[in-house]
């Protein structure tokens, strides 16, 4: 029964099978419902099913790209199932299922869930990117090394991402006095958003490596724009200076895969679900637009058409 008056399958952009398909596409989403760590306001288990939802919103064309992101081809996982074995246990299925999509030689957008889904990832990109570094949007710190007993809870995160890459952060304003010493003590480059708006997009992007990964805990936005996080914290980034900055970084180094995590829909309003497809969905074409287009000519399925006039 499946033809033009029905909606496509539940992907990632609402594409039609052929553009969905995982060996025609050059990005693969992979849905990570965790958030078995969390400490404050729970929920960011419901925000990767609440992106796709979104994203079958999107015009398809980004109008500050110029582009239409989808052409690369965006194929979307089955939710990764979460292991109740322990946090490094799902750790571990986390990097062992990216390793795999990195070496089937896809771009890999991982979507949680709370932002120790992140630790996987880029285990799995460092591992075979020597001299990768990690650009890390986050209004936390997010370096104890241990929380609550355990070393893979949310709030150490980029202390265990700096075990294997260095570490840019951009957005932060809250820290315990401790993670606030570490930053210090070591010199480390993170970025409150008025350092950030000072030094600007170029100085940033100059301190990263040529290979980069992108790591997007949604609680950088300013609450204004971004309510639904489970820890906001006020005077956050704005969309165009997150874009300007991502803008930065792709134009001068390799984007090799990138998380979005921390949406709790539950939290705040439908915007904020569809704030973060758009980011997602245009990160994706900053970071593979280099590459031809794989057809010239306009394509959408007739149901999204028809939904859309």
């Amino acid at each position: 029964m499946a033809d033009e008056r029905f909606y496509p399958p539940l992907n990632f952009a609402s594409l039609d099978a052929e553009d969905a398909a995982f060996d025609r596409a050059r990005a693969v989403v992979l849905p990570v419902p965790y958030d078995s760590t969390v400490t404050a306001r729970a929920g960011a288990r419901d925000g990767p099913r609440a992106i796709i939802e979104a994203s079958a919103d999107m015009e398809l064309y980004d109008v500050a790209l110029g582009s239409e992101p989808w052409r690369h081809g965006i194929h979307t996982l089955p939710e990764l199932a979460p292991h109740t074995g322990s946090p490094e246990a799902m750790i571990d299925r986390i990097d062992e299922v990216i390793g795999e999509l990195i070496d089937a030689g896809k771009f890999v957008v991982t979507l949680g869930g709370e932002h120790t889904v992140a630790v996987g990832a880029v285990r799995a990109h460092a591992r075979r990117r020597p001299g990768l570094s990690v650009l890390a949007f986050d209004a936390h710190s997010d370096l104890r090394d241990a929380y609550l007993d355990s070393k893979y809870n949310h709030a150490c995160t980029l202390r265990r991402a700096l075990e294997v890459a260095p570490v840019t952060q951009v957005g932060l304003r809250s820290a315990s006095a401790e993670d606030a010493a570490l930053i210090r003590d070591r010199g480390l480059a993170f970025y409150s958003p008025g350092a950030f708006r000072a030094a600007g997009p170029r100085e940033v992007a100059g301190r990263l490596s040529d290979d980069v990964y992108i790591t997007i805990d949604l609680d950088c936005f300013d609450p204004s724009e971004m309510a639904a996080v489970g820890t906001p914290e006020p005077g956050g980034l704005r969309w165009d200076e997150v874009s300007d900055l991502l803008v930065a970084v792709t134009r001068e180094k390799r984007v090799v895969g990138f998380d979005v995590t921390e949406l709790s829909p539950s939290l705040g309003p439908r915007s904020c679900a569809q704030q973060a497809a758009k980011l997602a969905y245009r990160l994706i074409g900053l970071a593979l637009d280099d590459r031809p287009a794989t057809d010239s000519a306009p394509r959408r399925s007739a149901a999204r058409t028809s939904a859309d006039a």
